[in-house]
């Protein structure tokens, strides 16, 4: 392993900006990647969290780019305007992307006629989330200050504008997502013909987030032959397939074996029932002196609720998940970071991307769906070397996901006792006020009763006045006033994404289909679209 960076052969500017933030020994991942990668191998690398991965392929990529130019001396005006990368559009992307290119027809032009002169990226990397392709362009930005390179992050949930603008001024190095990428690819807003190098980061991520497909698309417009590097926490046979398909003869680097926890956290978990986790999580935020904690829950909602009910119990406390606008996840990662924030309530959105040193606890209020979630999750404290304290509440109805953690670990998570607390009285007037919300709130597909008055009790209680007609003579037009009954559709049917022929099928199958003796559906009846 090598002593130090400078027997890496990196450029003096790279190692000037190293020296700036203490940084002199490389982790063993940067020791392992970066000669391969100066090397031009392609590589699949294999790290857990906090171990220097963004290092071992920034630094890279930046000399390279370095002995290259930069994107405006490399672009010149007797270039020929290259074609812009652009992707079919076709089901929810490509209706997305249409949405888009009216409203931004203006900067479509402008990006068309500078084509010729404005070089494209020579690097992308792909990034599941807004907050770890921050995470990226800040390291490429620290390490290359002392060079002329450029580098735009892309993604979606702000204003595409002032991105596209940055791309028409040139940039060497783009981060994006995958989503907001084929955006702009389908509205011809962004040239991929120059890509050089691809980085593929928390690759697993991507893969769990249901990026495949894109990715593919994205791939498919880059030129060949390119560099390519896949990173990944984990490795599944799925991420297997998709490194066989992308790199050629990879180097492969593993500094931890596959879904391994780091060994500096302290791992232990409650047996706690539902009712009773916020109870705990606000005891052992005061007796274990959490100094800075993440806790992680299943939902946008259960976050927004135990951050709320943490607040008012006096705890210095905010939510960070999709929901929110980027400006305000930002202000509230900022403010996690100065320490002005000392619990962060998130959902596995901010399990990657979140580069926050001197977490002292992570605590799993809901264990993850997915089992690998669970290292990402943990793998926020103990970063860079340090120790850690990793906590997870377990319910009875969450008992089958703890096995599957500790099969994918391979190792049984040490179990406390659950101590003897004393709810606040502002915590139970909460948890007593939502129990008597769950208990007035029918339950799902019931019926709640008619009240006394309405159209449903009189004809409940109406007197009979002879048998009832099941069903019209054949021909015959239903009197004015009688309504056929509509039917019973799921009040979530297309709130899932499912395909119409799907919806459709499903109908069919389940529920006939009546329609309004003028051959339109009645309002509020299921037409089997996706909402």
């Amino acid at each position: 392993m090598s002593s130090d960076f400078a027997s890496l052969s990196l450029a003096n500017p790279l190692l000037r900006a190293l020296a700036e933030q203490g940084y002199t020994v490389p982790t063993p991942i940067q020791a392992k990647t970066i000669p391969a990668l100066l090397a031009g191998n392609d590589v699949l690398g294999c790290a857990q969290t906090g171990t220097g991965k963004t290092a071992a392929f920034a630094l890279p990529l930046l000399q390279r780019l370095m002995e290259m130019g930069t994107a405006k001396s490399a672009a010149s005006p007797m270039t020929k305007p290259a074609v812009v990368a652009h992707a079919p559009s076709h089901g929810r992307a490509g209706a997305h992307g249409a949405s888009h290119s009216a409203s931004h027809s203006a900067s479509h032009s402008s990006g068309s006629s500078s084509a010729s002169t404005v070089a494209p990226p020579r690097v992308l990397v792909l990034a599941p989330t807004r907050e770890l392709a921050n995470q990226i362009v800040e390291s490429f930005e620290t390490y290359g200050r002392y060079t002329l390179l450029k580098t735009v992050a892309i993604y979606g949930g702000v204003s595409q504008f002032h991105q596209v603008k940055a791309l028409q001024r040139g940039v060497d190095i783009l981060v994006a997502t995958p989503g907001r990428l084929m955006d702009l690819m389908q509205q011809r807003l962004v040239r991929l013909d120059g890509v050089k190098a691809l980085v593929l980061d928390e690759a697993d991520r991507m893969l769990d987030m249901g990026f495949i497909e894109p990715i593919r698309r994205i791939v498919a417009a880059l030129p060949k032959p390119r560099h390519t590097l896949l990173f990944s926490a984990t490795m599944p046979k799925e991420i297997m397939h998709l490194a066989d398909a992308l790199l050629t003869n990879p180097v492969k680097v593993s500094v931890t074996p596959v879904s391994s926890t780091v060994a500096k956290i302290e791992q232990s978990l409650f047996h706690v029932d539902r009712p009773r986790k916020q109870m705990l999580l606000e005891h052992l935020l005061e007796s274990e002196k959490a100094t800075r904690t993440v806790v992680f829950t299943k939902t946008k909602h259960g976050a927004d609720r135990v951050a709320r009910k943490l607040t008012s119990s006096g705890f210095s406390a905010d939510a960070i998940h999709g929901n929110k606008a980027q400006n305000r996840r930002t202000r509230t990662l900022d403010r996690f970071k100065n320490g002005s924030l000392k619990v962060l309530v998130a959902t596995d959105v901010a399990a990657r991307g979140l580069d926050v040193d001197g977490v002292s606890h992570v605590i799993n209020f809901d264990l993850p769906m997915e089992p690998e979630a669970y290292v990402h999750r943990i793998g926020r404290t103990g970063r860079a070397g340090a120790s850690g304290i990793a906590i997870s509440f377990c319910d009875r109805d969450e008992i089958g996901l703890l096995r599957q953690i500790e099969r994918l670990t391979k190792s049984r998570v040490p179990e406390r006792d659950v101590p003897a607390m004393t709810a606040r009285p502002e915590l139970a007037r909460q948890e007593a006020e939502e129990a008597d919300r769950d208990a007035e709130r029918p339950a799902r597909g019931s019926r709640q009763p008619a009240q006394r008055g309405s159209s449903s009790h009189r004809a409940a209680h109406a007197p009979s006045t002879g048998p009832v007609k099941k069903k019209a003579h054949r021909g015959q037009e239903p009197s004015r006033g009688s309504r056929k009954p509509a039917p019973h559709a799921s009040r979530d049917s297309g709130s899932h994404g499912e395909g119409r022929s799907e919806s459709r099928t499903a109908a069919s199958s389940h529920t006939p289909q009546h329609r309004h003796p003028t051959g339109i559906a009645r309002r509020g009846q299921s037409s089997g679209r996706a909402r």
